[in-house]
């Protein structure tokens, strides 16, 4: 029963995580500049993952208890920390692409106000003020 119960669980896991990676592939298709589908791609992806990774943890743990040891556990761990991985380096990458795009002037589409319009950055060189020849 328990055995039966873990796979219908593996199923409903693998079945939201690539309709969360489906959506991510959409979004960037569809969304119009680099913010949004770098917020499609990392939201989605990210929780597509973790879901992904749910249930290959599920089905190595259900190994692991039942009948092959050895196999069982090394796909747990495995998993664990590709998950660890990927819930560390998605976010960080997504927020390092966003920064240098800004930096390079790149504008949101349809933004009404830009927060970071006109702020130095903080170890920015300040440049000095030219004065008008008359």
């Amino acid at each position: 029963m328990l055995y039966w119960l873990v796979g219908i669980i593996v199923y409903i896991f693998l079945a939201i995580g690539v309709f969360f990676n489906i959506l991510a592939g959409l979004g960037l298709l569809r969304f119009p500049d680099v913010y949004t589908r770098l917020h499609a791609g990392t939201k989605c992806t990210t929780f597509g993952s973790i879901f992904i990774c749910g249930s290959v943890i599920l089905i190595g743990l259900r190994m692991w208890l039942t009948n092959n040891p050895d196999n069982g556990s090394i796909l747990t761990i495995h998993t664990a920390i590709a998950l660890i991985a990927i819930l560390l380096t998605n976010p960080t990458g997504a927020h390092a692409i966003a920064r240098a795009a800004h930096r390079s002037g790149v504008k949101p589409v349809g933004a009404v106000i830009d927060e970071l319009e006109g702020k130095p950055a903080k170890n920015a060189p300040r440049r000095k003020k030219e004065v008008a020849k008359e």
